[in-house]
């Protein structure tokens, strides 16, 4: 039984060929099996248990103290109106969300869960957290629930069905910023709270 001979640049293209399949197919396996991940969407390395908050920053984001690192945490799904962000004036009801957020947290220690379609870290490298209090109360959700925030529809995440209704009873009742302040609705489905 004769062998086929191939020309030399038939033998180089098949060789790439296979190589690039080769490597596809254990890319495609090592993200399968979660041998490894992209960076930004590296799931939590972060031990079980609760933290203490090292200092609140505005209306949905804290830094806790994790094992002697500060990290900043920024909520899942909810958006307070800003207080201190660069280039933008303080929004109505801003000074009230933070200091809502930090009444509602006070001194207790808090439990950080990450969602499964969220990203570990936002682009201001921040993790990405639902915060429980030590009842199981959804920080997130309170915030939204009395009407210190807004849902934040933008990105995906598994508690985003109950967050818009949080929002549109607190709407509907006129709680928060609802009564205080004039929000205005953005093309994403979300809502900008006014100039305060």
């Amino acid at each position: 039984m004769s062998r086929i001979r191939l020309p030399g640049w038939v033998r180089k293209k098949l060789t790439t060929v296979l190589c690039t399949l080769i490597v596809a197919g254990i890319a495609a396996l090592g993200q399968h099996f979660g041998w490894w991940q992209k960076a930004g969407n590296a799931k939590p390395v972060v031990a079980s248990g609760t933290y203490a908050v090292n200092h609140f920053v505005d209306g949905d984001t804290i830094a806790v103290n994790m094992d002697g690192v500060v990290e900043k945490v920024r909520f899942i799904g909810v958006d307070t109106p800003e207080t201190h962000k660069p280039n933008t004036p303080v929004q109505c009801y801003g000074e009230a969300a933070a200091a809502h957020t930090k009444a509602l947290i006070g001194s207790n220690r808090v439990r950080l869960e990450a969602d499964p379609k969220s990203t570990n870290r936002d682009r201001y490298n921040r993790l990405l957290r639902y915060v429980y209090l030590p009842d199981d109360t959804n920080v997130n959700e309170a915030i939204i629930r009395e009407g210190y925030g807004f849902y934040y529809p933008y990105f995906p995440f598994t508690k985003s069905a109950d967050f818009a209704n949080d929002q549109s009873a607190a709407q509907t009742a006129h709680k928060g910023l609802w009564q205080a302040c004039q929000p205005t609705s953005t093309d994403g489905g979300g809502y900008v709270s006014n100039n305060a």
